[in-house]
């Protein structure tokens, strides 16, 4: 059975990226069974004229403007207006590979799924910095596979760079709360409602990420506290490879000290460990200056979250600070 997708993405300032990802869906080897809409989130610098501009180019692409709110609420004023029987999440600094929607028919109608997603890469046009971000962000030795890797060592989870699922799943299950992790919060009450989810491993989109480090740093750090309010709103979906962060920068910190204090040999399985990031770098990308950035970027993703992690643990759960969920975030149109 042939669907029909609306595309749903929320923008906050981003014209010359909405540029990118308005051209890649225009490129597209089949555009006849998806629309575009684009919910610009109360940006003072907005994307309305590169909307028009592929809209009059033949692109079935919306454009509505609302005020700032945050990008959960711009999501679900999307599902309000779209028309699909299924929705597709991007995130406006992604870029979609030509033949996106012709492989997403051929999956759905090979192996169906209520709700779906796929991995991200990056396109050869990306920075060498952009391209170690998304290995650090993707490799099995930094996150254990949890965003989309083949082999993974938890129930993969849908990310909002390259989401969907069913108008029955919105109907039943209801719009994204506003909060950090928005969409981790929305693959879980999927499954606790009941519906399928799955992984299509060949269905990737290029998502552009942080372009330096310093803005790489803080997305992880907020990424490892908000794993605290999923914990608070689902006790049962906290894992092992969710702490694995947090023992690592603790682990890194022991090796430092007692490698200053006792022997330097006490640093070789943390040097063992930078030297397997760097050569699986390498081999997948082809590249050593990639490979070289890889280093500090996967350090940065690990210290980062585990930080997060840590912080928000002791404030939360060991301090009893902030436990109050219906303060903390807004659901808004969730249920």
């Amino acid at each position: 059975m042939a669907h029909f997708y609306s595309v749903i993405i929320p923008v906050y300032n981003r014209p010359d990226e909405v540029e990118e990802l308005l051209r890649s869906l225009a490129e597209q080897t089949r555009r006849d069974n998806f629309e575009v809409i684009l919910v610009e989130d109360g940006s003072t610098v907005t994307c309305r004229l590169q909307a028009e501009k592929y809209a009059a180019g033949g692109l079935d692409v919306k454009y509505f403007f609302k005020e700032n709110e945050g990008r959960s609420i711009a999501r679900n004023y999307g599902l309000e207006q779209a028309r699909g029987d299924y929705f597709i999440f991007f995130d406006s600094d992604c870029v979609i590979p030509r033949d996106y929607f012709e492989r997403l028919e051929e999956m759905q109608a090979r192996k169906p799924y209520d709700c779906f997603g796929g991995p991200d890469a990056a396109d050869a046009s990306f920075s060498t910095t952009q391209k170690a971000i998304n290995h650090a962000m993707t490799s099995f030795l930094t996150t254990g596979g949890i965003r989309g890797g083949k082999i993974s060592l938890e129930k993969f989870t849908p990310r909002t760079f390259n989401m969907g699922y069913s108008r029955e799943v919105y109907d039943r299950t209801g719009g994204f709360r506003e909060m950090f992790s928005e969409d981790i919060d929305m693959s879980t009450r999927i499954r606790h409602n009941g519906f399928t989810i799955g992984l299509y491993p060949d269905l990737p989109v290029y998502h552009k990420r942080r372009v330096d480090f310093r803005k790489f740093a803080r997305q992880v750090y907020v990424f490892g506290m908000s794993r605290i309010t999923l914990k608070l709103l689902y006790p049962d979906t906290m894992k092992l490879v969710h702490w694995l962060p947090a023992v690592f920068l603790m682990g890194s910190a022991a090796l430092l000290i007692l490698g200053c204090l006792c022997s330097p040999w006490w640093l070789l399985p943390l040097g063992v460990y930078l030297l397997a990031i760097f050569v699986a770098a390498l081999c997948a990308t082809r590249s050593a200056v990639i490979a070289l950035k890889a280093v500090p970027a996967s350090l940065i993703q690990l210290y980062g979250y585990g930080w997060g992690f840590l912080k928000a643990y002791f404030l939360k759960i060991i301090l009893r600070r902030g436990r109050d969920i219906n303060e903390e975030i807004s659901i808004r149109k969730g249920k």
